[in-house]
């Protein structure tokens, strides 16, 4: 599986971005499609996912009524559409693909099998 991110730029406190990965590869029709954030000097830590299959969803707390991910099946393609961004939302985003037989609870990085390169998002405040 070949992941695929992007659509990180730079935008001001309360608005808006819409990132997009791509999934190319083998089918993952059973796979939890994740999305993580590392800060500079912090550690990469975990921030929503989505089952391919059924779109069952879970959010880190910090993100939770600001963020949304889904997925359009039709176009191999997970988004995360960050709203309300604060300068704590700063960080190179990352998607990742987990072979988690449909689990939506897949929230630490060694479960996840594939990665993408990372796309930068900085909110200026």
């Amino acid at each position: 599986v070949q992941l695929q991110a992007s659509g990180g730029g730079l935008v001001q406190a309360g608005g808006s971005l819409k990132l997009s990965c791509v999934a190319s590869g083998r089918t993952i029709s059973t796979y939890t499609v994740g999305w993580f954030r590392q800060a500079p000097g912090k550690e990469r830590e975990f921030v929503a996912a989505i089952t391919w299959s059924a779109g069952a969803t879970s959010y880190t707390d910090s993100v939770k009524g600001r963020f949304t991910i889904s997925r359009v099946n039709a176009k191999n393609t997970v988004y995360l559409q960050m709203n309300s961004l604060k300068s704590e939302d700063t960080a190179v985003y990352y998607c990742a693909a987990a072979h988690a037989f449909s689990r939506v609870e897949v929230t630490s990085i060694p479960q996840y099998d594939y990665w993408g390169q990372g796309t930068l998002v900085t909110v200026s405040s």
